[in-house]
Formats: C-alpha cells, structure tokens, sequence
C-alpha cells in the first residue's frame, strides 16, 4: 500500500499493520466459497475490487 493510503487509513483510525500483526499493510480480498456435503469447495471466487461480486444465479447454479 503506497504510503500516503497508509497515512489515509491512519487518519481514520485504522492501523493495518497493528491489526495484521506485521508491516506488509496488506488488505484482505473479499472472496465467496461453497463448500460441497464432501467437505470440497465447488466454487470459489473472489476480487480485490470489492464492489465486483459474483452473479446471484451463478451461485444458486451450484446450490441446487
């Protein structure tokens, strides 16, 4: 994260490195999962752009 994000973010309050426990001040990626009765994912997506979700009717394909 370029530094002047990092003063951004400090400005609000929020200390990435404190709250990951190191400096890298890496954001998560927002991501879905469906997990099988087996226990395997059978889908997986996700997008660092966390406005960017997934097609409601491409999930429910994989719940029925």
């Amino acid at each position: 994260m370029p530094h002047y994000l990092r003063e951004f973010y400090r400005g609000k309050g929020i200390d990435l490195a404190r709250w990951n426990g190191d400096d890298t001040w890496s954001l998560p990626v927002p991501a879905n999962f469906i997990v099988g009765t087996d226990q395997a994912i059978i889908y997986a997506s996700g997008d660092p752009d966390y406005t960017t979700r997934p097609d409601p009717l491409e999930i429910l394909e994989f719940l029925s």
